[in-house]
């Protein structure tokens, strides 16, 4: 009852009307004012998490219903799973609620509470609520499903860098397939879930969670809706975080960014055989980045002839080096997997790069939940928020051009993304995310120099178009979301500015025009070398010492 009061007096002030950008659809910006008022007048029934989302105490979970549709907030709502720890300090010394996610499309962030038991977010914890939860079409919030589990592709995969024409019509024919998947088995809500939703929904939750204004810290894909809420709603704003920003620019979504992180992930692919090269009397895979490349493809056409253990054929030794090029944390254990595989010990690969071993047994009353579920929700986000190349030949010269540089994640990338060529639910009209100076409270970006999934110019041209926003670089390093983890000076960066609203000063940078706000810190130390046994064990990123809180708890896009 204490809580309600609180939100119902907040509801009653003037200043708790959502103020939504004027370039805003009039009626799903009225939806907006409406779910956040009826979402402040309910709040969040908190109690022990379900089974489902194998969360300890003292987490907590409920539920927050959003609007399907903005455009009609009194018809269909979904319930959207929400998690929390509350602040561990003294209650005078609380500052809110701090709102996180992870990413993806389609990363949920309920673990995100379970930081408060991490050393470097301890201080953070003390003064903020720490908030995750389930975006709209992930996990048990409103769930979409593109195909039935038994047509899910099964291991072993080829991935070849120059595909054949054949190899192309079976993928255009399976990207037609999964689109239509998504339709059938959606249905017509799927029209629904997109970017500007996301950030809609952001905004029921802040209203739900009794906050005036939202302090709120977006990984990887998180960044980009974050900014949509930025603009759309500058005045409940009062601190953010975007770390490991994507592009924003409209015409970046999605096609463009994803040709662009392709091209990045090539230099990635450079810096972990130019490491495994350093330590070639440890791993044995070559004295040079070029030796360490032809080492890998004899590994790739031995599988293709013979899978390992029958599981791991080419596509799924891709994938595994893919997650080490967004963490180097894993580059330890993928090199000794190599390193071992061509000594004759297929064992290591198969740990690392095969299907996970299904669970045991569930406990009674838990849900299983769709492994296509994360992917069902990326496709159907990316392809709704823009419009694609609807031509396979444009997706074929571009990317034929650019494999031609760029060959380790190319065509991956293609097939990741082509059912949004034969989509056909509507498309949204990317918004220009941009605020004017004072605008927008101060806020920090936060963004590794070498990182693939997310190019640095992402974090510039984000810089550029949030006015007033600092940004904080880790030179010459590259993991995937640096938040929290164990570059110290980024951490104190993150630490200041949440604790107090802190950012670096404004200074003149040649290249620009007017003086930015900006700051850097030397990149964290490169992977140790460690021994094989070691290093098998650290398959998850639970395993291993962090980097940002994204890669510790979960992984974004």
């Amino acid at each position: 009852m204490k809580a309600a009061a609180l939100v119902l007096s907040a509801l009653l002030a003037p200043t708790a009307v959502a103020v939504p950008r004027a370039d805003a659809p009039p009626s799903e910006s009225r939806g907006v004012t409406v779910a956040a008022r009826a979402a402040a007048a309910e709040g969040i029934a908190f109690g022990p998490c379900p089974k489902a989302e194998k969360l300890p105490a003292p987490v907590e979970c409920g539920t927050v219903r959003v609007p399907l549709d903005y455009a009609d907030p009194d018809g269909t709502r979904i319930p959207l799973t929400v998690s929390r720890v509350k602040a561990s300090g003294p209650a005078a010394e609380r500052q809110g609620a701090l709102v996180y996610n992870p990413g993806g499309p389609g990363a949920s962030s309920t673990y995100f509470p379970l930081a408060a038991g991490l050393p470097a977010w301890q201080r953070i914890s003390a003064a903020y609520d720490l908030v995750g939860y389930a975006p709209r079409g992930v996990g048990r919030s409103a769930p979409v499903s593109c195909q039935d589990p038994a047509d899910r592709t099964k291991g072993p995969t080829l991935a070849p860098t120059v595909p054949s024409e054949v190899f192309k019509q079976e993928r255009i024919a399976r990207a037609r397939t999964y689109a239509e998947g998504c339709a059938r088995r959606t249905g017509a809500a799927l029209r629904h879930y997109h970017s500007l939703n996301n950030a809609r929904d952001l905004e029921v939750l802040r209203a739900a969670l009794g906050e005036r204004r939202l302090t709120y810290m977006g990984a990887s894909y998180g960044t980009y809706f974050g900014a949509l809420y930025a603009s759309l709603f500058p005045h409940r704003v009062r601190r953010m975080v975007f770390d490991a920003p994507v592009n924003p620019a409209p015409q970046q979504i999605w096609y463009v960014n994803n040709l662009d992180q392709s091209a990045a992930f090539e230099r990635r692919w450079t810096d972990f055989r130019t490491w495994a090269a350093k330590h070639d009397e440890v791993y044995g895979l070559g004295a040079t980045a070029g030796e360490v490349a032809r080492s890998y493809e004899k590994v790739r056409a031995e599988l293709a002839a013979a899978p390992a253990g029958g599981k791991v054929g080419p596509g799924q030794l891709h994938a595994a080096m893919l997650q080490a090029l967004y963490d180097d944390r894993f580059w330890a254990a993928r090199a000794g997997a190599l390193g071992a595989y061509l000594k004759g010990d297929p064992k290591p690969l198969v740990a690392q790069a095969g299907p996970a071993d299904p669970p045991p047994g569930r406990a009674e009353g838990a849900e299983v939940a769709d492994p296509g579920n994360a992917g069902a929700v990326y496709t159907a986000v990316e392809c709704n928020d823009a419009p694609w190349p609807e031509d396979f030949a444009l997706w074929d010269r571009d990317n034929t051009r650019l494999a031609r540089q760029a060959p380790f994640e190319t065509w991956d990338n293609v097939w990741a993304n082509l059912p949004c060529a034969y989509w056909k639910t509507p498309r949204q009209k990317p918004l220009d995310v941009r605020t004017g100076p004072g605008v927008l409270p101060p806020v920090l970006i936060l963004a590794a120099e070498r990182d693939a999934a997310a190019p640095y110019e992402g974090a510039l041209e984000l810089q550029r178009r949030l006015g007033g926003a600092a940004l904080v670089t880790e030179r010459d390093a590259g993991s995937h979301g640096i938040g929290g983890g164990a570059n110290a000076c980024v951490n104190g960066y993150l630490e200041r500015y949440l604790l107090t609203g802190a950012v670096p000063d404004a200074a003149k940078v040649p290249s620009e025009g007017t003086p930015v706000r900006r700051a850097s810190c030397a990149p964290h130390p490169e992977p140790d070398p460690v021994s094989l046994e070691r290093a098998a064990k650290l398959r998850r990123p639970s395993d291993l010492p962090g980097q940002g809180i994204t890669a510790r708890l979960g992984a974004g896009r």
